[in-house]
């Protein structure tokens, strides 16, 4: 035990220091979290520290995984579905480019540039062509955009990608077995049931200090993982799905939804973001940079040729458009995921799992980092609360879970 808190204490050393430099850099806490974990792991390799961070520990992983399944819930959270229904089009549109654009670009680059065979070629162009729901939905956090129809069409559009990522992966090489079945009907009757029950709940038990829908939410986000993991799925799939359904009632409740996202972003998702960040192995990269920088090319160059044009229908304005579409270029969860499925299944070699990984993890970073230095449409981010108004919001909080 005193191992587990020492480490623990070295990862939230980790995530302090990565918010002070993001603070001050005015960058993402998500893109700095990254990018402290590559740094991280370089520097414990060339001191052999051994496995001082436990990266591979069940524990980390755990926390990990909660973290990237709670922040993928409240990006459903804060989807509005009224918005989503107005923006039905531009959604499908750019969220199906988006996904076809760097799945077939990425294939043809891995099979005919990069010489890999077919199996290998395809899984390339699964883990490249996601879209990071993680790393998009905390940018809008930060920046408020996840308040303005803006943000909520781009998160949107992140999910029909991302959907598209997991419906390919399953088509292509998961097992249709009776698993399959069972996992799509126990979603369908949870979700069915999951807005009534959180409302009967909330009415007799919310607002005491047992925060017993805070408990009943986790526990459904834990069951439906489980239920993903144990039918060859994700946990993060049924987790957006889950916040969707839980939308409207959401966003009538936005104190309840800052404690969660306090307790997400505040304990959790520094161990999704620093971890995949140490994933990276800086010295098989210099090794073979050339194949590296293919991968990367390959998925931005494919997501910028592919929504560009396509976005442009619907953002008139330049810096919206390549916001958009940076942000849409983003990759890391569903492409970590779908790497290390290939490599658990043996359609891609160690080798090819880390250029795969390195470019996912590259392509959050690099389209984000020239997002926010450059093609920020400030002109839509939301106003900032008077003073009063905040004051006032704290003192009326109530003892709600």
């Amino acid at each position: 035990m005193e191992s587990i808190f020492f480490t623990a204490t070295l990862w939230l050393t980790l995530a302090v220091l990565s918010a002070l430099v993001a603070s001050s850099l005015r960058l993402s806490i998500a893109l700095v979290e990254i990018c402290a974990g590559v740094i991280t792991a370089m520097a414990v390799d060339s001191l052999n520290l051994g496995d001082v961070l436990a990266v591979e520990s069940e524990w980390v992983k755990f926390l990990a995984a909660s973290g990237a399944v709670a922040l993928t819930f409240l990006a459903g959270a804060e989807l509005d579905p009224d918005i989503v229904r107005m923006k039905l089009a531009e959604v499908s549109v750019v969220g199906l480019v988006g996904f076809m654009a760097p799945f077939l670009g990425c294939t043809a680059v891995a099979r005919y540039l990069l010489g890999w065979d077919a199996n290998a070629s395809w899984l390339c162009g699964v883990a490249l062509s996601t879209t990071s729901m993680a790393v998009v939905y905390a940018v809008m956090l930060e920046t408020g955009f996840n308040k303005t129809e803006f943000g909520k069409g781009i998160l949107a559009s992140c999910f029909v990608t991302d959907l598209g990522t997991v419906i390919a992966l399953g088509l292509l090489f998961a097992p249709l077995t009776y698993k399959t079945f069972v996992f799509i009907v126990g979603i369908i009757v949870v979700l069915m049931t999951l807005p009534s029950i959180t409302a009967w709940l909330t009415r007799h038990y919310a607002h005491r200090t047992a925060a017993i829908r805070t408990k009943w939410v986790m526990l459904t986000l834990f069951g439906l993982g489980a239920l993903a993991l144990w039918s060859g799925s994700e946990a993060v799939l049924p987790a957006y799905l889950a916040g969707m359904v839980l939308a409207g009632s959401a966003a009538r409740d936005t104190h309840w939804i800052r404690r969660l996202r306090t307790m997400t972003v505040g304990f959790l998702t520094p161990f999704y973001f620093l971890r995949a960040g140490t994933l990276v192995s800086l010295p098989a990269l210099l090794a073979a940079p050339f194949v590296f920088l293919v991968l990367l090319m390959g998925k931005v160059a494919s997501k910028i040729f592919g929504l560009y044009p396509f976005i442009s229908f619907f953002r008139q304005d330049r810096k919206e458009r390549w916001y958009y579409t940076l942000l849409m270029s983003t990759g890391l969860t569903f492409g970590t995921i779908s790497s290390l499925y290939g490599l658990a299944h043996g359609l891609i070699t160690q080798e090819q799992y880390s250029f795969l990984v390195a470019a996912v993890i590259a392509s959050a970073v690099v389209p984000t980092l020239i997002a926010g230095l450059f093609c920020v449409p400030t002109h839509l981010l939301p106003k900032p609360d008077h003073p009063e108004n905040t004051v006032r919001r704290i003192n009326g909080l109530s003892d709600e879970g």
